[in-house]
């Protein structure tokens, strides 16, 4: 979403490329399709590149065993980032950051590193909003979104909105449109992946709060490096 956000806030092509598309089995053929990446996205810039999950691919490069492959390919890659002059624009997603090689990571490849925790009250509200707003344009006003903020502690942006998806099954099983009870009820049955995944949510948590990652939602945080960016030097 981030990555959408900034390539529809610069008015730049999206493009999105799957790590894992990257590697074949045929000797060298990894290494050919990584430089024709590169050939692709400078081609077409200016433009956003979008790496989704960067840690299923260049996680553990110590223990992979094929033949150095994937640290090849990890090399061409840094070497780009580090050397690139056309302007591509990288953005880069992960679950499991603490995996990944240190130099990846370095200013002058990723700028920088941004921690997206779970929204709060106020960012949730927000999300109900946008949901709704899209969602019943002509009736956003009929939901309590402050009560739907507050009783939805720890869910995501994603179990929010499967949170009204059901809240809408719910209203048509009844043969009538979906309230502000209807979306409560559907949040009572849904336990968010912070309660499923309590150790590694806190886990990540504590890592950003150790001051490794700035935070996105914060004063000083992504939005505002966006706009930083953008000014011309």
């Amino acid at each position: 979403m981030t990555a959408k956000a900034i390539a529809h806030h610069w008015h730049l092509p999206l493009l999105r490329l799957d790590v894992g598309r990257l590697f074949a089995g045929l000797v060298g053929e990894s290494e050919s399709r990584t430089r024709q990446m590169i050939q692709i996205a400078e081609a077409l810039s200016p433009c956003i590149l979008w790496i989704d999950e960067i840690d299923k691919a260049f996680s553990g490069l110590d223990g992979r065993g094929d033949s150095g492959t994937t640290n090849r390919v990890f090399g061409t890659f840094l070497t780009w980032l580090a050397e690139k002059q056309s302007p591509v624009f990288v953005v880069a997603t992960a679950n499991n950051i603490q995996t990944l090689p240190a130099e990846l990571l370095r200013k002058g490849r990723f700028d920088e590193l941004f921690f997206v925790g779970l929204p709060n009250r106020q960012e949730r509200q927000a999300i109900f909003e946008v949901h709704l707003s899209r969602l019943r344009p002509h009736n956003l006003k009929a939901y309590d979104l402050e009560r739907l903020a507050y009783e939805t502690p720890d869910f995501s942006g994603a179990e929010i909105e499967q949170t009204l998806v059901e809240a809408m099954h719910l209203g048509f099983s009844q043969n009538r449109d979906f309230q502000t009870d209807d979306v409560l009820e559907a949040a009572s049955q849904i336990v968010p992946l912070a309660r499923t995944a309590q150790d590694q949510i806190e886990a990540l948590q504590a890592w950003a709060a150790a001051g490794r990652a700035r935070p996105a939602s914060r004063f000083g945080g992504l939005s505002d490096r966006i706009q930083e960016l953008q000014q011309p030097d």
